[in-house]
C-alpha cells in the first residue's frame, strides 16, 4: 500500500482549517487539509434554512476578506457563509482534499500515521481541527417510542419537516429562541423550555453588542471555571438583529417552561428554576449595560444614552405561576426540538491526550504530544476562539510555532 507523506496533516476543512492553511502557507510549511465532506459541510448540512450568523458581517470575518452580498451592519446567511469560506480556500490557496475521511490517527515513532478513507498519510504534525460541533448532545429524557418527533436543532430545517401539532423546544440558547420564534410564526403552539444562559443587548448606546465584547476586553476573556466553558448564550441576529427578550416571546404566544428534568408516562417535568433564570439571564443583560454606561463614562466617548433599555418589563404568567409538568399527548406536542448543544467526538485519535472528562489537554492548542495541536475549539485561547476572526488569530499562533518548531529541527 502506498503511503503518501506530509510535513503538517490539517484534519478538517472548515473556518480552522482554512485559517490555519493561509497561516502556514505563509510559514512555507508544506501541508495537507482533509475534509471528510465537503469545504464548510457542517454551514451546508446542519444549519436550518433561515439561520443567519449572530455577528454582524463587519465582525464575523477573516481579516482579509469581506463577505460580498451582506452589508458591513448586515447579518449573513448561512449560505452566503458557506460561499465566503470556499472562496477564502481559494484565494489562499488552501491544499483541501474534499471527501476523505480520517479514520484513526496513531503514532509511530517520530511521525503520525493517519489511516484514511483514501489510503495512508504520515505526517510530522498533525492539526485537530475539526471545531466545537462535532457530536449532537440530546438527553435521554424520553424514550424514542413515545410517538414524538425528536430531532437535534443540527437537523433542523423549517417547520413544514415537522408533523402537525405542537412543538416543545429544549435549550434556549441562540438556536433555540430563534427556532422557537420562527415554529411560533408558523402558527405552531410552542413551549420553550429555558435554562441558565447570558443574555446581552444586541445593540447598546449605538454599536453592536460584539463591538462591547472588544470594548469591554471580553472577547480576550479566558475560562477560569469548568461552568464558564459552555455557557448559553441568547442572542439574534435574525430581522437584522435583536435583543432576545423572553418576555416578548411570551407575549407573542410561547410558553416558556423551566429545565427538562424528567419524562414518565409521556409526562415531562420541569425544574421549579424558570423565575431564577430569567432573573439571572436579566442581570446578565443590566450588568452589560452598566459596564458600557462606565466605559463611556471613563473615555468620554459622545455615544447617546439610552436609559430605556435599563428598564425590564413584567415577568409573564407563564415566569410567576410556572407549569411543573406537561402531558405530552394532551397538549399535543408532536415534536421535540433539542437544541441542547454539542459534545467532542475525537474517537479516532488513538493517542494519549484527553483528560478523565474526554477534553483534549492542551495549552492554547499545543498538546503535551509534540507535533499534536487543536483548532477552532471553544475557550481554545479565550472567549473569541470558536468565531471566525477568533479561530484565524489562534490558528496564526499554531502555525507560527510548528513553524518555529520546523526550523529548530532543520538547525540541529
Amino acid at each position: 500500500m502506498s503511503v503518501e507523506k506530509i510535513d503538517t496533516l490539517i484534519i478538517g476543512g472548515g473556518q480552522a482549517g482554512i485559517a490555519l492553511s493561509e497561516h502556514l502557507g505563509g510559514e512555507g510549511v508544506p501541508h495537507l487539509v482533509l475534509e471528510r465532506g465537503r469545504i464548510a459541510e457542517r454551514w451546508r448540512s446542519e444549519r436550518w434554512d433561515s439561520l443567519v450568523a449572530n455577528g454582524p458581517a463587519w465582525h464575523d470575518r477573516f481579516p482579509n476578506r469581506e463577505f460580498s452580498a451582506t452589508g458591513p451592519d448586515g447579518f449573513t446567511p448561512a449560505r452566503e457563509i458557506v460561499s465566503y469560506l470556499v472562496g477564502y480556500a481559494e484565494q489562499v490557496g488552501a491544499p483541501i482534499r474534499e471527501g476523505v475521511e480520517v479514520k484513526s490517527l496513531t503514532r509511530q515513532g517520530d511521525v503520525f500515521v493517519a489511516q484514511t478513507s483514501a489510503g495512508v498519510v504520515e505526517a510530522k504534525n498533525v492539526v485537530a481541527a475539526t471545531g466545537p460541533f462535532q457530536r449532537v448532545v440530546i438527553p435521554p429524557l424520553v424514550v424514542a417510542s413515545s410517538g414524538i418527533v425528536q430531532i437535534h436543532s443540527a437537523h433542523y430545517k423549517n417547520p413544514a419537516q415537522l408533523p402537525a401539532g405542537a412543538v416543545m423546544v429544549i435549550g434556549a440558547g441562540s438556536s433555540g429562541v430563534q427556532i422557537a420564534d420562527e415554529l411560533r410564526k408558523s402558527g405552531r403552539r410552542v413551549y420553550l423550555s429555558v435554562g441558565p444562559h447570558d443574555r446581552p443587548p444586541r445593540r447598546y448606546r449605538g454599536r453592536d453588542f460584539v463591538w462591547w465584547l472588544g470594548a469591554l476586553g471580553m472577547w480576550d476573556a479566558k475560562t477560569v471555571a469548568p461552568d464558564m466553558a459552555h455557557v448559553t448564550i441568547a442572542v439574534s441576529g435574525a430581522e437584522g438583529g435583536h435583543t432576545v427578550d423572553f418576555r416578548n416571546l411570551a407575549a407573542a404566544g410561547i410558553t416558556l417552561v423551566g429545565r427538562s428534568v424528567g419524562c414518565e408516562n409521556g409526562v415531562l417535568r420541569f425544574a421549579p428554576d424558570i423565575e431564577a433564570n430569567i432573573r439571572a439571564g436579566d442581570e446578565t443583560y443590566l450588568s452589560m449595560l452598566r459596564a458600557a454606561d462606565e466605559y463611556v463614562r471613563a473615555n468620554g466617548l459622545d455615544l447617546p444614552p439610552e436609559p430605556a433599555a435599563h428598564e425590564l418589563g413584567p415577568l409573564p404568567d407563564c415566569v410567576t405561576q410556572p407549569l411543573a409538568t406537561l402531558d405530552l399527548k394532551a397538549a399535543n406536542v408532536t415534536a421535540i426540538v433539542w437544541a441542547t448543544g454539542y459534545g467532542l467526538d475525537f474517537g479516532w485519535l488513538k493517542l494519549d491526550v484527553f483528560d478523565c472528562a474526554g477534553n483534549p489537554r492542551h495549552e492554547r492548542g499545543v498538546s503535551a504530544v509534540p507535533g499534536l495541536y487543536f483548532l477552532g475549539l471553544a475557550w481554545l485561547s479565550r472567549r473569541a476562539s470558536p468565531f471566525i476572526w477568533g479561530v484565524w488569530h489562534d490558528a496564526a499562533y499554531i502555525a507560527h510555532h510548528i513553524a518555529t518548531h520546523r526550523q529548530a529541527l532543520a538547525a540541529e
